[in-house]
This record gives C-alpha cells, sequence and structure tokens, in this order.
C-alpha cells in the first residue's frame, strides 16, 4: 500500500479510494495529502453520508449572507477553505444526482459557487473521495 501511495502522491488527479467501512480510506488519503506537493495545505474531511443535501452543499461550497434562513454571515465552504490542499469527501456515493452535477462542475472548471451566489471563485485543490458501495 505505501509504495501506491508513494506513486500516486504527486500527481495532481481526483482520485477515488473504494473499501469497506472501517479500512482505512481517510488515513490512506491523509498519507497521500501529506506526501503531495499539496501537504502543507490544508486536508479537509467530510460524511457525506452524516449530512442532508441542502447541508452538505452549503459545507461543500459555503453560502452567502441572506442565502437562506439563518445565513447571518458569508461561510467559508470546504473546497474553498482547502484551497491548495486536499478536500476528502467520504462515502460520495450518498450525493444525489443533483449535487453531483454541481460537483462534477467543480471538478471540471475549478470554480465554486457559494450557495445564493451569483460569482463564481477559481479554487485549488485535489479531491480524494472514498466510498464503499461501488459506484456504477
Amino acid at each position: 500500500m505505501y509504495k501506491i501511495i508513494a506513486r500516486v502522491a504527486p500527481l495532481q488527479t481526483t482520485m477515488l479510494i473504494k473499501g469497506e467501512s472501517g479500512t482505512g480510506k481517510e488515513m490512506v488519503a491523509r498519507l497521500i495529502h501529506e506526501t503531495s506537493g499539496r501537504g502543507s495545505g490544508l486536508f479537509k474531511a467530510i460524511n457525506c453520508g452524516a449530512l442532508p443535501e441542502t447541508l452538505l452543499e452549503s459545507e461543500l461550497f459555503g453560502y452567502v449572507k441572506g442565502a437562506f434562513t439563518g445565513a447571518l454571515t458569508n461561510k467559508v465552504g470546504i473546497f474553498e477553505a482547502a484551497h491548495k490542499g486536499t478536500c476528502f469527501p467520504d462515502d460520495i456515493s450518498n450525493t444525489t444526482p443533483a449535487l453531483q452535477m454541481k460537483l462534477l462542475r467543480t471538478l471540471e472548471e475549478r470554480e465554486i459557487l457559494r450557495v445564493g451566489s451569483t460569482e463564481s471563485m477559481h479554487v485549488d485543490f485535489r479531491i480524494i473521495a472514498a466510498t464503499n458501495p461501488p459506484l456504477d
């Protein structure tokens, strides 16, 4: 496993780690991050299966003041916070098709749009996602 980590760590590509619960997928993602050129940046993990879609979107992309009831200030999302680092969305298979489309745009364009905003912003991060069930 360490040889594989050493081989993939320098790559700047998006990665998917598959495995059963409790097998150390987050540990592998952290090792890839720490031994990569992004190791000095932040490693931000989020469990996609533990949050409802609307909250997950706000956590990933952030939001602007007034975007919804209770949004009293701007909030930086995980993607923005991980600029120059790595994001680790665990249980990525639990996201909805609508959120997957927004994630795809983020991956392709390297831009995010905070919830409630009309202005996109450039971000530079790598995603190392994890899943237990197969993603057919």
